[in-house]
């Protein structure tokens, strides 16, 4: 799946407003960590530590693959790979964010809700705290969850589309501000 500049940065706004951050939204262990990954950038936007832009989007995808596992439910996930943005109100040539747009399709139609119910249950235990359960203003009601995980400094937004051709869950995960190392350049891709 390739994913355009203009589709992307629309994404990543989309996601970063439903997530409100990582820590992302506030939760009282959004400082948690250790080393250069605790603290906060700005807008509320935790710094995730030192990374280079590929090493970043190798680890975001690696979180989305655990996700997928969390679903409990047999199915296919999207192909699509994870994209870099700039970090709000920091230096875009020293910081970045990555974020992982995907789909998840149960093998059987009947199976989305069980998807999305052992995800809400797994998450908690998992180290996500969910900040958000229930339908969304469209027009079809699509359930939605929001949960952040303050320890990894990621978020995730999972959209429930029931009334897709097939249906789906809809999911981004966003990290926290990264600071590439010195002498190395953030890549956009």
């Amino acid at each position: 799946m390739k994913i355009n500049q203009g589709a992307a940065v629309l994404l990543v706004s989309l996601a970063l407003t439903a997530l409100g951050g990582c820590g992302l939204t506030g939760s009282a262990d959004a400082g948690a960590g250790s080393g250069s990954g605790s603290g906060s950038g700005s807008e509320g936007i935790p710094l995730a530590g030192t990374s280079t832009s590929r090493d970043a989007a190798d680890a975001v995808e690696k979180v989305s693959a655990e996700l997928r596992g969390l679903t409990g439910v047999e199915g296919k996930p999207s192909e699509g790979r994870a994209g870099v943005t700039e970090c709000a109100g920091k230096d875009p040539a020293r910081y970045f964010q990555v974020f992982h747009p995907w789909s998840f399709y149960p093998a059987s139609d009947d199976r989305l809700d069980e998807a999305m119910e052992r995800l809400k249950a797994a998450l908690p235990e998992h180290g996500w705290k969910v900040v958000r359960y229930g339908p969304d203003t469209s027009r079809n009601n699509n359930l939605g969850l929001t949960a952040d995980h303050g320890g990894k400094k990621y978020g995730v937004s999972v959209v429930q589309m029931k009334k897709n051709d097939p249906p789906k869950l809809s999911l981004t995960v966003v990290s926290g501000c990264y600071e590439v190392p010195e002498g190395k350049e953030v890549e956009r891709f």
